[in-house]
């Protein structure tokens, strides 16, 4: 495994829409990993492929000491509202206020290409919808209410 570098806004990559996986090989299994190690190298809580350069559609998330792997996500499903303090990796320092559906539902593949659904409320549902908004180049910014403001806490998605 090896921690990549976090693709910081103004990278154009971070605006691009991924492409689908097809098949799980070697390559995509050793960018899964090196997501995983990434995001925690960094205390993050989730990160999109797009992040570290790869415009695959792939999403590593930990919230709660769970790690889920999302290839391929579709959001199925929303309801009710939260709205709070969020973060990015490729914003480091900065912080806004963002609302987000308070639960989400979504459809993913696993490391076997087989499909599963994730449920998730408050900060699980906040960290998909973070994620899955990188797969298709949008970044948490464009959602802030106000102004963005210094960030005061370490646990950035």
């Amino acid at each position: 495994m090896a921690i990549r570098t976090i693709r910081t806004v103004g990278d154009r990559v971070l605006t691009k829409t991924c492409r689908p996986v097809e098949e799980v090989n070697g390559k995509i299994n050793q960018l899964i990993d090196d997501m995983f190690e990434t995001m925690y190298d960094a205390n993050g809580v989730g990160l999109a492929a797009p992040q570290v350069g790869i415009l695959k559609r792939i999403v590593v998330i930990d919230v709660d000491g769970n790690p889920y792997l999302l290839i391929n996500p579709e959001i199925l499903e929303t309801s009710g509202e939260q709205t709070g303090s969020e973060g990015c990796l490729s914003l480091p320092g900065k912080s806004g206020i963002v609302t987000r559906p308070n639960y989400v539902k979504v459809r993913a593949f696993d490391r076997e290409m087989k499909p599963f659904e994730l449920e998730g409320t408050e900060l699980l549902a906040r960290c998909i919808c973070h994620e899955c908004d990188h797969l298709d180049g949008h970044m948490y910014m464009e959602k802030v209410e106000g102004e963005l403001m210094d960030s005061t806490y370490d646990d950035e998605e």
